[in-house]
């Protein structure tokens, strides 16, 4: 064997070189390998960078420089049909160059490994180190799933202008956000591959494109290829298709097929239909009470049943014409009786024995006032108010807009006259709560105006605004109470029938204190009016309740009126009012929840 000692030293290798043999020490090898090399092994790669030969430096340096623009790169995403970018900070994930470079020199070294190197051609392929913030890959994946996920959509049909059109399906994309940060870290770094295909759950439509199409074919096409005529009591109504589509849609059942549906109350409401239905009907008319010339109440009117076209006797006559042709499209729509809310058997029943109270307002003419107040006395007019029931003035008069009648006329916002719709129905709230005040009955809200108008009892009016303030009291009679109300030009008036549960009724009033003079202001533009100065005051007034002869209650209201301040205008042409009238005005309410309360400003009121 020799002689001891290193071992490794007499060990040798003989290569066949040129017919001779070279003999190298496995020492020698081991030494050379570890002086000429660097920290990794010759042949690594990472992701096609060549880092074999080393230092760990210039490994870091190396993958900085050729994967650093890519790993900085947005990182674009394939989401159903949609293609969203981000930056990979953003997503949570970053390159790590340095544990990168551990991985690779980590494969090891030895006498084994660097022979392998000398004598190996292939090279050896190294996966980078990718880190991943879980938190914020979490709240971008959802971010974006949020922003790139598409809603599932049935097929429809839609109406428009006396069209259809079908509105195609869409099938529902939601990103699968458990399985979407794993796509992205195995995806990542791998320039030049493309977008990259995120996980999604997709949700089929209910209604796909051959129902669809079917219902456009065997439908929703013929439904539009005409008018329809309906007869209605021998009168001939044309409805064309822009009208019917307005009213027409198709929806699903629970088989997913589309079936059409008409909104019959709104055909039965358009003003092509609704003319020419009300002039081939007659509609109801209540009974109506009235007073004798000896002061006897009277059935003055009978009333009368009607006859109306209801929904669903429309709905029955106008679908199945739709899908027709030709003079097929013509249908007949049946009518139905319709009794009165007030018959003269059930008028007779509420034993209206005489006349409560009456109480009348006269104002100034204007147009709008003759227009809203006869609307408001319109829809005031035979209203029958039971035992212990309560009357509101906005529920019956209801909001005062063009469409419920109305017009516009003036009212106050913060202290100078505008114009706004309803301007004049101060004037009947007054008018009822006189009559209401007279017959004793209870007040259960009111509001004064916030500064004195002539023409109405101090301390006993009232204004109304819709949504804010309102005039409302009980029956406390114990009798049916039956309005009457009347209206002209220049005056309405306001009765109530049943049975006195007094006496009389008489009004009290205190002197006005606490008064304050009015100030001066100007005003411009097209809305500002001309206000006359009025001083400013408070007063009490009373209600004392007479019965045999004697007093058996008393109440008291307070009423504070701020100052009307003189109001000019500028640009010069608007009108001033004459003395001792009130502009064409709304006023301010004050309101009083209950009898006896101090009241408190309120702007943007009508009158």
């Amino acid at each position: 064997m020799g002689r001891a000692g290193s071992w490794m030293g007499d060990w040798r290798i003989a290569l066949p070189v040129a017919g001779g043999a070279v003999v190298l020490g496995l020492g020698g090898l081991y030494v050379t390998g570890l002086v000429t090399g660097g920290d990794i092994e010759a042949g690594t790669r990472v992701h096609g960078v060549d880092i074999g030969g080393m230092s760990r430096a210039q490994a870091r340096q190396a993958l900085t420089r050729e994967l650093g623009p890519t790993a900085a790169a947005p990182v674009a995403m394939q989401i159903g049909d949609r293609v969203e970018k981000a930056d990979p900070a953003a997503l949570g994930l970053s390159l790590d160059t340095a544990a990168t470079v551990d991985r690779a020199a980590r494969k090891g070294y030895g006498p084994v490994t660097v022979i392998g190197g000398l004598f190996a051609s292939a090279s050896r392929d190294i996966e980078p180190v990718v880190r991943v913030d879980e938190a914020a890959g979490r709240a971008a994946v959802d971010r974006i799933g949020r922003a790139a996920g598409q809603q599932v959509r049935d097929g429809s049909i839609a109406f428009e202008k006396g069209t259809a059109k079908a509105v195609a399906p869409l099938t529902g994309v939601s990103l699968a956000g458990d399985r979407a940060v794993d796509t992205l870290r195995a995806a990542y770094l791998r320039a030049g591959a493309g977008p990259v295909v995120m996980p999604v759950e997709r949700t089929q439509p209910r209604v796909g494109a051959e129902e669809t199409g079917r219902a456009m074919r065997q439908f929703a096409e013929p439904a539009m290829s005409g008018p329809v005529t309906l007869t209605v009591a021998d009168r001939r109504i044309s409805i064309s298709p822009a009208v019917l589509g307005k009213h027409l849609a198709m929806n699903s059942d629970d088989q997913g097929r589309l079936v059409p549906s008409l909104d019959s109350k709104g055909l039965l409401a358009e003003p092509a239909v609704a003319r020419p239905v009300e002039d081939a009907t007659q509609a109801p008319r209540d009974a109506a009470l009235g007073l004798a010339t000896d002061g006897r109440v009277v059935l003055g009117d009978h009333g009368r049943a009607g006859r109306q076209v209801t929904e669903a006797a429309l709905r029955r006559a106008v679908l199945p014409l739709l899908t027709r042709s030709g003079a097929a499209r013509s249908g007949e729509v049946a009518t139905v009786a319709v009794q009165p809310d007030l018959t003269s058997a059930e008028a007779r029943r509420l034993g209206i024995k005489e006349k409560v109270s009456s109480f009348t307002v006269a104002f100034p003419a204007a147009p709008y006032r003759t227009t809203n107040i006869g609307r408001a006395v319109e829809l005031i007019n035979g209203s029958v108010v039971l035992p212990g029931q309560e009357w509101s003035f906005n529920r019956t008069v209801g909001e005062r807009t063009p469409e419920n009648g109305f017009v516009d006329g003036i009212m106050i916002n913060n202290g100078q006259y505008v114009k706004s719709p309803g301007g004049g129905v101060s004037a009947v709230a007054t008018t009822m709560y006189n009559a209401m005040f007279f017959a004793g009955l209870k007040p259960v809200e009111h509001g004064a105006h916030s500064f004195y108008i002539e023409r109405y009892p101090e301390g006993r009016e009232a204004t109304v605004a819709w949504g804010t303030l309102d005039l409302r009291w009980i029956n406390d009679s114990g009798h049916p109470i039956y309005i009457q109300a009347e209206s002209t030009d220049t005056s309405l008036t306001i009765t109530l029938l049943g049975t006195k549960k007094y006496d009389e009724v008489k009004a009290t009033k205190g002197p006005r204190t606490n008064i304050t003079p009015p100030g001066k202001r100007t005003g411009s533009g097209p809305t500002c009016e001309v206000q006359t100065p009025l001083e400013g005051f408070d007063v009490s007034v009373g209600r004392v309740f007479v019965q045999g002869g004697r007093e058996v209650k008393r109440e008291e209201f307070k009423t504070h009126y701020t100052p009307r301040d003189e109001v000019t205008c500028t640009p010069e042409g608007a009108e001033t009012p004459k003395a001792g009238e009130a502009p064409k005005t709304g006023q301010t309410p004050q309101a009083a929840k209950t009898a006896g309360t101090a009241q408190t400003g309120r702007a943007g009121v009508k009158v």
